[in-house]
């Protein structure tokens, strides 16, 4: 992977999705995700050891949507090996702080740049997973593109969340402990 992909999203839209500092992430996350924080407080410990990916279309010199990826096993995993698997065939990856602008939603941009984690995910981390804690107001959107609930659903603050995860390859083990990926 080249670290940055271009695509047609929608006629005349050319979406540039490229690895960005996880500085350039904090304005997008606060005001679409927390408007009610402070920049500073949309800023995680781990964002530093994080891959961090913006999208960017020309008419624009910051990312309109980010999302950054974490090197996170799913929570409760237990490393089941299946006939000839390994242990890396199994590792996950967590996404996390995934906006896209307001202004800009609804045009397949957030799907391409999850697509662009997702590979990034598969071969800079080697994960077969990944997974998230999903707003239940978007659980509907990441079904569309693949992912199943897992867990019970929980609160942050006055925000209501599920766990959401995705195979990465067909090949995946299915056990209980993977909740039938």
């Amino acid at each position: 992977m080249s670290g940055q992909t271009e695509s047609e999203v929608k006629p005349n839209l050319v979406l540039r999705i490229t690895p960005i500092d996880p500085d350039a992430t904090l304005e997008l996350r606060q005001s679409v995700l927390w408007p009610s924080l402070s920049i500073a407080d949309v800023r995680i410990a781990e964002d530093d050891s994080a891959l961090h990916f913006g999208a960017f279309v020309p008419q624009h010199e910051k990312p309109i949507a980010v999302i950054s990826l974490f090197d996170e096993p799913l929570p409760g995993q237990h490393l089941v090996i299946c006939g000839n698997d390994s242990p890396s065939q199994r590792k996950s990856a967590r996404f996390r702080k995934f906006a896209c602008d307001l202004m800009h939603q609804n045009q397949g941009i957030g799907t391409q740049l999850l697509q662009h984690a997702a590979e990034a995910a598969q071969s800079t981390l080697g994960a077969s997973i990944i997974w998230c804690d999903a707003r239940t107001s978007s659980s509907a959107w990441y079904k569309k593109r693949g992912m199943v609930e897992f867990g019970d659903q929980f609160y942050k603050g006055d925000v209501k969340f599920i766990r959401m995860k995705m195979s990465l390859d067909a090949d995946t083990c299915k056990t209980s402990a993977y909740n039938a990926i």
